[in-house]
């Protein structure tokens, strides 16, 4: 049995927030549908009630209910767990990676599988710090502080796939990241003065990465070609791309080349205006200074 079991505390929603099953994703549906028909089957092959295996992999008798009704998407403990118990031999402990995909919204997935194959991505962020950097602690003030609020299940869930993304900075060989950040975002204390400093201190760790090219675009610029909002670029070996930008083509994903080259256009500007790297990791030194 678990730590959990032994001692009587059997794990219920309120102890996992943010493992709910968005009813919008077909495919997050169908496979969580799949695993919990699968993990009941088990169950129920050897003979064992939900209560009596809840209690042995640490849950309460209604989440393994919700579970195996395809209403809870299960943590990967859950499978480990359940795998142990049912003697499945490492076939429910299998599932576990197509869980975890699921675990994210559906549009995180898209971005996130795109982000996973890009060997170059360039990005402009106007009104935060890209998602891409930013800190758990930074990502769940910056969550929360929307309106009208997420529910806490949704906060955990964003949070989560918005940190998983940055598994990019793991990939090998690595792809060339080039982002620009306003200088304003940078100076707001969000989720106070801690969380604050350490995500300085994450901006100045990926600035100094050999693939990363960190650059701030300063307030005093009286104007510049990022005023109608985020650019991203993502390329690709083959030598395809897609770009996107909150001011042109209504902000939807295009890969015909000569809206990309409009976008790589401002995008390189933008650049050009902006403070150099190292002038740019010196200026946020100083930030950091003044916290």
């Amino acid at each position: 049995m678990t730590a959990e079991a032994d001692t009587g505390r059997l794990k219920t929603e309120a102890d996992e927030p943010g493992w709910e099953v968005d009813p919008d994703d077909e495919w997050g549906v169908a496979v969580i549908a799949t695993v919990g028909r699968q993990l009941k089957l088990r169950r129920e092959a050897v003979g064992m009630r939900a209560a009596d295996f809840g209690k042995a992999v640490g849950y309460g008798e209604d989440m393994v209910y919700k579970i195996e009704g395809g209403k809870r998407i299960p943590q990967p403990q859950y499978l480990d767990n359940a795998d142990r118990v049912l003697r499945a031999g490492g076939l429910l402990s299998a599932m576990k990676v197509d869980v975890e995909k699921v675990r994210y919204p559906k549009k995180v997935r898209a971005l996130g599988e795109m982000e996973a194959k890009a060997v170059e991505i360039g990005l402009y962020e106007c009104n935060i710090i890209a998602g891409l950097l930013q800190t758990p602690e930074h990502a769940r003030a910056a969550i929360e502080a929307a309106q009208p609020p997420y529910s806490q299940d949704d906060v955990e869930r964003m949070v989560a796939a918005r940190v998983a993304r940055q598994s990019i900075f793991e990939r090998d060989p690595a792809p060339a990241l080039g982002f620009v950040l306003e200088e304003a975002p940078l100076r707001r204390p969000l989720g106070g003065t801690m969380v604050w400093r350490r995500q300085l201190e994450r901006l100045l760790e990926v600035g100094q990465m050999r693939n990363v090219t960190l650059q701030v675009m300063p307030t005093h610029r009286e104007v510049h070609s990022g005023l109608d909002g985020r650019i991203e670029l993502l390329k690709f070996a083959d030598g395809t791309a897609v770009g996107r930008s909150d001011g042109a083509f209504s902000g939807r994903p295009v890969s015909d080349l000569r809206q990309l080259r409009i976008l790589e256009l401002r995008y390189g500007t933008i650049r050009a205006q902006a403070l150099p790297p190292g002038e740019s990791l010196v200026f946020i030194e100083h930030l950091l200074g003044e916290t």
